[in-house]
């Protein structure tokens, strides 16, 4: 319980321009730190996107020529295209906004 308080040493200008101690811990999170969990993040999310994809297009080959399985399985994949497609614009807007900060 100690050591938490000693993590807690945000300060902050009081009335009289004096420090005041407010028991919020310190952050010492940076731009690089941001762009590597945003990376992260992306990444699992692309991931996960170029799976379902794999499975849409599988159940489509699978199919076998019924209409309402191909549909399902061609709405799957255009789904998770428009995922993956996101996933990487928003890494690339992320990744140009730290740059550029």
């Amino acid at each position: 319980m100690g050591q938490a308080l000693l993590l807690a040493d945000a300060k902050v200008n009081c009335y009289s321009n004096t420090t005041c101690n407010t028991g919020l811990p310190t952050v010492a999170a940076n731009q690089a730190n941001l762009a590597i969990a945003m990376q992260l993040v992306f990444g699992i999310v692309g991931a996960v996107a170029v799976i379902v994809i794999i499975v849409g297009a599988l159940s489509m080959v699978s199919a076998q020529g019924e209409p309402q399985k191909v549909a399902k399985a061609r709405q799957t994949v255009i789904f998770a295209v428009v995922g993956l497609a996101i996933a990487v614009s928003a890494e690339a807007i992320v990744t140009f906004t730290i740059g550029h900060v």
